[in-house]
C-alpha cells in the first residue's frame, strides 16, 4: 500500500472556528436575556440551523441568518431593532475575526508537503474559507484547495481522483467524525481523527473504533507520522 495524497479539513483542524461560534452564541444569549431562557434559546437556533442548512451551507452568513430568524421567531416576528443591530455586529466580527494556525499545525503540513500530495477539503463560504486560508498562511503549502457544500462518500471519492490517485491511496485528518472521519472512510481512504476541545452537536457522531483503516491522533503533529506508517 502506498499513500500518494492526505486530504486536511480547516476550521478546527488548522484553526479555531467552533470556539468562535460559541463566544457568539454566549453573546445572543445575553443580547435575548429578557425574551428567553438560555436552554430555549438555544434548543429553538439548533432546530432553525439544522432546518436552514440546506438552503443556506455552512458559515458564518448562514448561522447570523439564523440568530436573526430565532430572534425573529422568539419575540413575535417583531425583535427589536437593537437585537437585530447587534446580531448583524456580531457576524461582522466573525467574518473578519484574526486567523492563526493551531499549535503544531504548520510544522505538520511541511513535513507532509515533502512527500504527499496536499489537498483541502472544506466546507462553507467560498468567499469566506478562501479569506481564512489566505489569512492563514498556509496556501502555498496545498496542492489544491476543494470548498464544498457537503463531505459524503462522492465528494472524497471525486477530490481524491482529481487530485491524486484515488481514495484508496489517500489519507484524511480533521476534527469531524461525521465529515472528516465517516464518508472518507466509505469512500476507501484512511481516515485520523484529531480531536479539537469543542464540537458543534451538527458533527457529532459515532466513532469507528476498530476500523481498519481508522486512527485516532491526539494533535496534528502525530499525523506525518501516521500516514508515514501507512507505507
Amino acid at each position: 500500500m502506498r499513500i500518494t495524497t492526505v486530504g486536511l479539513d480547516a476550521d478546527d483542524t488548522l484553526w479555531h472556528n467552533e470556539t468562535i461560534f460559541r463566544l457568539t452564541q454566549d453573546r445572543f444569549r445575553a443580547l435575548m436575556a429578557e425574551v428567553a431562557a438560555p436552554d430555549v434559546l438555544d434548543a429553538r437556533l439548533a432546530a432553525i440551523e439544522r432546518r436552514n442548512l440546506s438552503l443556506y451551507g455552512y458559515g458564518v452568513k448562514g448561522f447570523t441568518l439564523s440568530l436573526i430568524e430565532t430572534a425573529m421567531e422568539l419575540t413575535g416576528g417583531e425583535p427589536p431593532g437593537r437585537i437585530v443591530a447587534d446580531i448583524l455586529a456580531a457576524g461582522r466580527e466573525m467574518l473578519s475575526h484574526p486567523v492563526e494556525p493551531l499549535p503544531g499545525v504548520r510544522d505538520a503540513l511541511a513535513e507532509l508537503a515533502e512527500d504527499y500530495r496536499l489537498v483541502l477539503i472544506t466546507k462553507g463560504d467560498l468567499l469566506h474559507q478562501e479569506q481564512k486560508l489566505a489569512a492563514s498562511g498556509l496556501g502555498e503549502l496545498f496542492a489544491a484547495v476543494e470548498i464544498v457544500s457537503e463531505k459524503d462518500a462522492a465528494t472524497y471519492e471525486r477530490v481524491f481522483a482529481r487530485h491524486g490517485t484515488g481514495a484508496a491511496e489517500a489519507a484524511m485528518g480533521g476534527n469531524s467524525i461525521r465529515s472528516d472521519i465517516l464518508p472518507a472512510l466509505e469512500a476507501g481512504a484512511f481516515a485520523a481523527h484529531i480531536p479539537y476541545p469543542l464540537t458543534w452537536a451538527h458533527e457529532m457522531a459515532e466513532t469507528p473504533a476498530g476500523h481498519p483503516r481508522f486512527a485516532e491522533l491526539p494533535a496534528i503533529a502525530d499525523l506525518p507520522g501516521w500516514v508515514r506508517g501507512l507505507g
